[in-house]
């Protein structure tokens, strides 16, 4: 009897739990899932100052381009693309090197001021004559940044093909940076880590300092004048810079819309005319101190490489990528994005691809032969990511 009793509650069991609904995919800006008490109370402090407006007082500026984090992540949420559009600017180093300009404020250019500094006349951080290359750059979302910066170097190693030995005109390349990590942020692959990036930000979009970036954004390399900058360097605790970093790290990816019969077929044609094979739809995390993030499949639909976009999207080099090299863009969250490519100039999806050129060329070409039902079909799956 209670052998029978038990077997009765183990099937009511395991037909409740098949019966049970399934758990509703993360909203935008909402935590990965899995979490810990603690990792999620972080994620909040994180999201707190992430939505903060800084002020003169508290170290803002004197040169900045946003009061806050979300002064440029912003739609069509907290965490999400923006429409501020910055200016990027390089130079020719030695023997023809490119020269991202560190020294002389480059290569972000913060084009607000405080009213101290314009009480000196300065609007605006001032452009290096050495600049002889310049370019906008749109705001990305931050959705599932946390498991891109998950992913193994191994992973994106194994994706390079630099010498197109499979002879597809696709020659994707990792970028190695000193000390040989592999950049995966930014839109030329610069940094390697999500922390840096983060760290980053604060210095090159706010003008606040941190434990890691104590000296202020210079005047096209010359000193600020006296007076501008009262506080005392660090201007932002590492403890604070450690939440944010919290918050970014934790963000889930955006789930994808539902999938029609014309999005499905759509998928299908997406593999066909080679646009997975730059955007590669599925990787997998590795291990991680953090449980969410450890072995997680990411659908962020990138190979986080450098490939060659051709002369017409070419702008300005940055470390070891070449004025048209830009990494993949990942695709996750497409859906929620309102402008495109890496400046920001494509206003559909659409005009994204056919402005793709140099090893996306094939691509590019193969879907514009598809039949206009085919096209549309292989639109509808690229709205649903």
């Amino acid at each position: 009897m209670e052998l029978r009793q038990r077997t009765h509650g183990l099937l009511a069991a395991i037909l409740l739990a098949a019966c049970a609904p399934e758990p509703a995919p993360p909203e935008l800006d909402d935590p990965l899932p899995g979490l810990t008490a603690d990792q999620l109370a972080r994620f909040e402090q994180g999201e707190e100052l992430f939505e903060s407006a800084f002020t003169p007082a508290q170290g803002l500026g004197p040169l900045f381009n946003a009061e806050g984090c979300v002064a440029c992540h912003n739609e069509p949420t907290d965490a999400g693309a923006g429409p501020i559009r910055e200016l990027h600017v390089s130079g020719i180093g030695a023997e023809g090197t490119c020269d991202a300009l560190f020294a002389l404020g480059g290569p972000v250019i913060q084009q607000r001021a405080t009213p101290s500094l314009e009480a000196f006349g300065i609007l605006a951080e001032p452009v290096p004559v050495e600049a002889t290359a310049r370019g906008e750059r749109s705001t990305p979302d931050l959705f599932g940044f946390g498991l891109l910066d998950a992913i193994p170097d191994a992973t994106i190693l194994a994706l390079a093909d630099p010498d197109d030995r499979d002879g597809d005109g696709v020659s994707g390349r990792a970028h190695l940076l000193p000390g040989g990590h592999v950049g995966r942020f930014g839109r030329k692959a610069v940094v390697a880590s999500l922390a840096q990036f983060n760290e980053g930000a604060f210095l090159l979009e706010m003008g606040l300092t941190t434990p890691a970036n104590l000296v202020e954004n210079s005047l096209a390399g010359e000193p600020l004048p006296p007076g501008v900058d009262p506080l005392p360097e660090p201007e932002v605790t590492a403890e604070a810079v450690a939440r944010v970093d919290d918050y970014v790290r934790f963000l889930a990816p955006p789930a994808p819309g539902f999938r029609s019969h014309e999005a499905l077929r759509g998928q299908v044609l997406f593999e066909r005319v080679g646009c997975a094979t730059c955007h590669v739809p599925r990787l997998v995390t590795g291990e991680h101190v953090v449980r969410a993030l450890a072995h997680q499949p990411v659908h962020a639909y990138t190979d986080l490489l450098l490939h060659d976009m051709g002369s017409e999207l070419a702008d300005l080099c940055l470390l070891d990528a070449s004025p048209s090299e830009f990494r993949t863009e990942p695709l996750m969250g497409l859906r929620h994005m309102t402008r495109f490519l890496h400046d920001g100039r494509a206003p559909t999806v659409l005009d994204a691809i056919l402005a793709h050129g140099g090893e996306g060329t094939r691509a590019r070409d193969a879907f514009t032969a598809l039949g206009e039902t085919e096209r549309e079909a292989l639109l509808a799956f690229l709205g649903t990511l």
